[in-house]
């Protein structure tokens, strides 16, 4: 390893799309919903890797379509390296079907004839790429043809120049060497020994060669594992890792034993099985966090075991993956978690700690999720209430117009609820705003939500992207009856959230006179965490700097991931919201603000009116908003 390297791990092969039927216990033919995923061995080696803390690289080929550029997208997500992922015109993207019918049976089927990362090509990679890593790592299925064989031989050649470590995952699948039926994926060993012999032709090149004693078997021509890493060994003098499913694994460095029982075995963590696919993928992530760091052979092993054994527990591989931070709480807590799948805090970091983007640093949006009062307006004004949707429409063009004329560094936000706005929402999503919509029945107290206790199915129908924005009017000291149905209806929720994968932006408003109180939100939040629901995001209004300080203690205590807090406007005249958010100075906690009827109200009237056009309208609110910005960008301590 030489200090000039500035990638940890290039990964070349497989990165496709994985479609999951979301229906466990049934044959793949009667799934009837599926869950979309990055998939492909070396994309989630990729993947699993940059999570795990690595500089990691992805060398593939996608298809110049919807599939493809998910791939692409969800790898730089992930903090992959996606600069060589190179988009092939001619082909389409690779697909799996999986599914889950038991702990012994995952039907499989790969969509993978003349795919994009089949035809990877010498010319996709320079030496000067290669060598700017520590590790090649390749897949074997991209050793199964002449032309992935020649490109990846190149490669090899590059690495062993550059003294790049060369690491084999066999990740043999039959069914990619045309060895059985196209619709046998599920098959995990055919004895072939043109495959094997294929095969050894790649192991004295190899510094790391990791497999299951299938993948040694076909490796070494034999399916006795002893006498198959004993003629791997005379091959190369490479590092291998045996793995051995729910036993553990094992490490052999230099002379092979003559009995299995001699194998020095690293325990795995045993845990209740719902899925296998992607687990081995896991355990390489795992190990190269250990390995590229010249971490102890045990540690490395203990990644690996604790990273399979996480992604058995889960639905899908790649996202099942762990972080840095979530591996070593379980790795520390692994024998109070017999079931991490259940396991409330490990869940709870698995949800924050891989949530996408990484960082938010500042929200400054406009929220026009007004439902009663958009209508009150339009009423008043004697115009069809048929037009709030095209008003909607009209404060999207607003935020788009404010961005023309200012640069907000991504900062741009919409809070926009689907009653009146799905057409506003639907030209917002996808541009890389920051988007969120109500679900609560408006002015309900005590809370109701849109959709009652479905919610869970109505947020299937949601973008992920879009944040899910509850607004509770809510007091410590309603009658105990009263607080424990709004508190029931907010877990709900929240657990909701947490199963689809959706962020929880939860809007705090105290009983009227109370929030002069500094310490009444700081014990709201408190009474939250309690109860164990932790949102990603607070919206809360303006308060006094010492109530600040006391939010802030409290969110740093209890729930250290938590992305922030954003200010409220309640139709506050616009100075006061400035001397609200010069009160937020300094703490790094508030990132911004939703404020809507500040900006647009008047205007609104006017325009339900017709005393102003569109253009007008459009004017106006930008104008607004850009100045509200402005005040939130030069904060100041009075």
């Amino acid at each position: 390893m030489v200090a000039q390297k500035t990638i940890d791990v290039i990964c070349l092969g497989r990165a496709a799309v994985d479609l999951y039927g979301q229906q466990v216990g049934c044959r793949l033919e009667d799934v009837n919903s599926f869950a979309k995923y990055l998939g492909g061995s070396s994309g989630n080696i990729a993947y699993g890797a940059a999570r795990l803390g690595l500089k990691s690289a992805m060398l593939t080929r996608v298809g110049d379509e919807h599939m493809g550029r998910f791939v692409r997208e969800e790898l730089a997500r992930g903090g992959v390296d996606v600069s060589h992922v190179v988009t092939d015109p001619q082909r389409l993207t690779g697909l799996a079907i999986l599914g889950i019918k038991d702990r012994d049976t995952f039907p499989l089927v790969f969509y993978r004839d003349n795919c994009a990362d089949m035809a990877i090509a010498a010319s996709d990679f320079s030496p000067e790429f290669i060598g700017s890593s520590k590790a090649l790592l390749i897949t074997g299925t991209h050793f199964s043809t002449p032309e992935t064989f020649a490109a990846s031989s190149k490669a090899i050649e590059y690495a062993r120049a550059a003294n790049t470590k060369v690491v084999v995952d066999i990740d043999y699948r039959p069914v990619l060497w045309g060895l059985t039926g196209r619709g046998d994926g599920e098959t995990r060993f055919v004895s072939s020994d043109a495959v094997s012999q294929h095969l050894q032709s790649v192991l004295p090149d190899c510094d790391l060669l990791v497999g299951t004693e299938e993948e040694i078997h076909i490796a070494g021509g034999t399916d006795d594992t002893i006498e198959a890493l004993k003629k791997i060994r005379s091959l190369t003098d490479a590092l291998i890792v045996l793995k051995l499913g729910k036993l553990g694994c094992t490490v052999l460095d230099g002379a092979i034993p003559g009995h299995m029982k001699e194998l020095s075995v690293f325990s795995g963590v045993e845990v209740e099985v719902l899925n296998v696919l992607g687990a081995g993928d896991a355990f390489m992530a795992g190990f190269l966090r250990g390995w590229l760091r010249n971490e102890p052979a045990a540690r490395c092993q203990a990644y690996a075991n604790a990273c399979g054994a996480l992604v058995v527990s889960r639905h899908g591989c790649a996202p099942a993956i762990p972080s840095a931070e979530e591996l070593d709480y379980y790795l520390e807590h692994a024998s109070e978690i017999p079931r991490p799948d259940r396991d409330a805090e490990l869940n709870y970091l698995h949800r924050v700690t891989n949530r996408s983007p990484k960082e938010i640093n500042e929200i400054c949006a406009l929220a026009f999720d007004h439902r009663v009062q958009l209508h009150g307006m339009a009423r008043a004004a004697g115009a069809d209430t048929q037009r709030i949707p095209v008003l909607k429409s009209l404060l999207v063009r607003a935020v788009k117009k404010a961005c023309q004329q200012a640069d907000l560094n991504g900062s741009v936000g919409i809070i926009c609820d689907d009653t009146y706005g799905q057409d506003a929402l639907n030209e917002a999503t996808g541009r890389g705003w920051w988007i969120a919509r109500p679900v609560e029945v408006p002015a309900s107290h005590p809370l109701e939500l849109e959709g009652g206790r479905s919610i869970g199915d109505r947020l299937k129908t949601w973008p992920l992207e879009h944040v899910v924005k509850c607004l509770v009017y809510y007091n410590l000291n309603d009658e105990p009856a009263l607080r424990l149905q709004q508190e029931r209806q907010i877990k709900e929720l929240y657990s909701a959230c947490c199963t689809s994968g959706h962020t929880l932006l939860l809007e705090i408003i105290p009983a009227s006179g109370t929030g002069a109180d500094d310490d009444i939100l700081a014990n709201i939040l408190t009474r939250m965490y309690n109860l164990d629901i932790r949102p990603d995001w607070w919206k809360l209004p303006c308060m006094s700097r010492a109530a600040w300080q006391n939010v802030s203690d409290v969110i740093k205590k209890r729930a250290p991931h938590c992305r922030g807090v954003v200010l409220l406007g309640l139709d506050a005249p616009v100075k006061e919201l400035q001397a609200g958010f010069n009160a937020s100075a300094g703490f790094d906690i508030c990132k911004g603000f939703t404020v809507g009827r500040s900006l647009f109200s008047e205007p609104s009237r006017q325009w339900f009116s017709d005393a102003i056009d569109d253009e007008e309208f459009v004017d106006i609110v930008a104008a607004n908003y850009l100045n509200l910005v402005g005040y939130w960008r030069n904060r100041t301590v009075s």
